[in-house]
């Protein structure tokens, strides 16, 4: 055979991960062996964090909350603009969740904003203005503009449509200083957790996560290494790497090497347990497809059983395709409420 179908399909189901959770398995030792290879696979982080010297750029006032835009440091030498939503609400602290976007043209499509900037009118799309309905609920909500996409993308690529991303080109230049683009996301994203616990109006204990599609993945994965979140909703991306981004065309972005040969996607995200979380997945995905999540979540449940937190992971198998559901999810983050 000249082509390399069936070599490299024989070639990445006969991996077995090293690191694959088994019932026998000791809790804490695969989860600290997990976490340093993982980090280690993702690129590693700095020792030290920059300063954050955080800036408010603009702030506007809408009738149920108010919206900041304001920037971060996150590498020395990189900054990072996010949007920060806070309820106009009689009361002195709230929880807040960090929302990120998928693929598409960057924070602003998750806040209710044109590529512009400018109030969007139409359809919302596969993102659903997921951070205005979670700040609508009594939740500061921060939303980053992740790396690739929106105003932090190349400047030749700026130049084309609002939706095209820099990602990959973004990745390869990591991949070829040791880094990913995965690494890069999930490193800012703990900035953001950073920034929201220097302010005085954020419970510090009550933080939470929520990401669709590429932002799923940012979501998992932060929260996977990151313990101070509390609570995550993962959208149209758990999955197994066998009937996700091994068998569908991805982004480059998706893509960690070596990561295969460690663990499986729901080992990553049950890094997770006993924090809460919830999967979504629709019914008609054709990137993340829902066969794939329901074998994840078959993973997911023995690890959660493993510590004693099966009450603490949730499911939304839902009617629908690659987009944000928010049946359960906005209401879930209510226990955060009580963390």
């Amino acid at each position: 055979m000249w082509n390399p179908d069936s070599y490299l399909k024989k070639l990445t189901s006969d991996i077995q991960p090293r690191l694959k959770f088994h019932q026998s398995s000791d809790w804490r030792q695969w989860k600290e062996e997990l976490v340093k290879r993982f980090t280690s696979l993702l690129g590693g982080f700095p020792e030290q964090p920059a300063a954050l010297e955080a800036v408010v750029l603009e702030r506007v006032r809408f009738d149920d909350y108010i919206q900041e835009r304001v920037e971060i440091t996150t590498y020395e030498g990189l900054r990072m603009p996010l949007y920060v939503l806070i309820p106009r609400q009689d009361q002195q602290k709230f929880p807040s969740v960090i929302a990120l976007h998928g693929h598409g043209y960057g924070s602003r499509e998750i806040v209710g904003l044109e590529p512009d900037g400018s109030i969007r009118s139409g359809d919302p799309g596969l993102h659903k203005d997921f951070a205005v309905e979670l700040v609508k609920r009594g939740f500061i909500v921060a939303a980053p503009e992740l790396i690739g996409f929106g105003d932090r993308r190349f400047e030749v690529d700026k130049e084309a449509a609002p939706g095209k991303s820099s990602c990959f080109h973004i990745a390869a230049q990591l991949l070829l200083a040791g880094q990913t683009v995965a690494g890069y996301r999930v490193y800012e994203t703990m900035r953001v957790v950073d920034y929201l616990q220097t302010r005085g109006e954020v419970q510090h204990q009550q933080i939470g996560c929520m990401g669709i599609s590429g932002g799923g993945l940012v979501a998992a994965f932060t929260a996977a290494l990151d313990e101070r979140i509390q609570a995550t909703a993962v959208s149209g991306y758990a999955n197994t790497f066998a009937d996700s981004i091994v068998k569908v065309g991805h982004c480059l972005d998706n893509y960690i090497p070596g990561l295969l040969l460690e663990a499986e996607m729901s080992d990553i995200i049950g890094l997770i347990a006993p924090r809460s979380l919830l999967i979504e997945s629709g019914d008609q995905d054709r990137v993340f497809p829902v066969a794939g999540a329901r074998k994840a979540v078959e993973a997911l449940e023995r690890i959660y059983d493993s510590v004693g937190a099966s009450d603490r992971l949730e499911t939304d198998f839902f009617h629908g395709g690659h987009e944000i559901s928010g049946a359960k999810a906005y209401d879930w983050f209510e226990l955060l409420k009580n963390e």
